[in-house]
């Protein structure tokens, strides 16, 4: 399942519930799959993006909702 995507400023990064791996996409399009394959993250500091049941990921991403691009 897709969720919303919002601009970012600092880092992109999960915690997956399932297998406890941290994956943090670095730069625009590096998408990367936690290594069960329950969730994903994409979009480097250009956005946000998410795949996978949202009860299978910590956000840990740092991010101000108000910046203008």
């Amino acid at each position: 399942m897709d969720q919303e995507i919002k601009p970012i400023k600092y880092r992109n990064a999960i915690q997956c519930t399932v297998c406890d791996e941290i994956i943090e996409s670095k730069h625009r399009h590096d998408f990367k799959w936690c290594g069960c394959g329950s969730c994903a993250v994409d979009g480097g500091t250009d956005y946000l993006r998410r795949l996978g049941n949202p009860g299978d990921w910590i956000e840990l991403s740092n991010f101000d909702e108000n910046e203008k691009k």
